[in-house]
């Protein structure tokens, strides 16, 4: 059973990158790496930048424009998922964290592009 997806809350890609938002923001407040404040800073900005352009781009209402910010929140992800790379190479994380955070990164990616599609498709077919 599908329901109708209503505002920005019911997104599965939205609900998704809040969790991720929340494990990065604590994260980045643990250990070594809270003291890091221009990567701390980057990666909170990166993963809130994901999650924000998912909602901007469903409330924009046309799907054109949900389509170009699905792909910025892309982007976003891929960011935070580079970034935590470097958070592990300095050794800010533990190879356990840095692997339950970049599952959590790269499901949010394969999400956010399995919708991207499916906007895609309706944008193509309306057109």
């Amino acid at each position: 059973m599908t329901h109708k997806v209503e505002k920005f809350e019911d997104l599965v890609a939205w609900q998704k990158a809040r969790v991720l938002t929340k494990e990065i923001y604590t994260a980045t407040r643990k250990g070594a790496l809270r003291r890091d404040y221009g990567l701390s800073g980057q990666m909170q900005r990166a993963s809130v930048s994901m999650m924000s352009n998912v909602a901007e781009g469903f409330e924009r209402g046309k799907r054109g424009e949900f389509h170009q910010f699905l792909s910025i929140a892309k982007g976003s992800c891929a960011e935070t998922r580079s970034l935590l790379y470097v958070a592990f190479d300095c050794e800010y994380l533990e190879q356990s964290e840095f692997d339950r955070l970049m599952s959590l990164a790269q499901e949010e990616a394969r999400i956010i592009g399995g919708l991207r599609a499916a906007v895609e498709r309706q944008r193509d077919s309306n057109r």
